[in-house]
């Protein structure tokens, strides 16, 4: 299955109700990719541009898709990316692949 890595914010409203209301979110966010037949590998919080990170698996890029749509639509977030991995092999085709293709820079003959 594909694997996914999103960075989230919260919005100044989110953060004051954990302040209140301490939860553990990482059991929301597995249910949310586990309903679509997916699997959280980590959630982590951090310093800096972004407040957390998840690394997910879902079966398919509607699939996760569906999964940031909701969460996004939810209005707990300032900001939601979430980015597709590729593993070593699926670059190492893609490499291959990339060896017929013809490419040429904008401007030159």
């Amino acid at each position: 299955m594909p694997m996914y890595l999103s960075r989230f914010s919260y919005t100044p409203e989110t953060w004051a109700r954990l302040i209140e209301n301490p939860e553990d979110r990482r059991e929301a966010a597995r249910t949310y990719i586990e309903s679509v037949g997916g699997k959280l590998h980590g959630f982590w919080y951090a310093f800096g541009e972004h407040d957390g990170w998840n690394l997910w698996e879902a079966p398919d890029n509607v699939s996760m898709a569906s999964v940031a749509l909701a969460i996004g639509a939810g209005g707990a977030l300032s900001s939601y990316e979430t980015t597709v991995l590729l593993s070593v092999e699926e670059t190492m085709q893609a490499l291959g692949k990339a060896q017929s293709i013809r490419y040429r820079p904008p401007g030159k003959p």
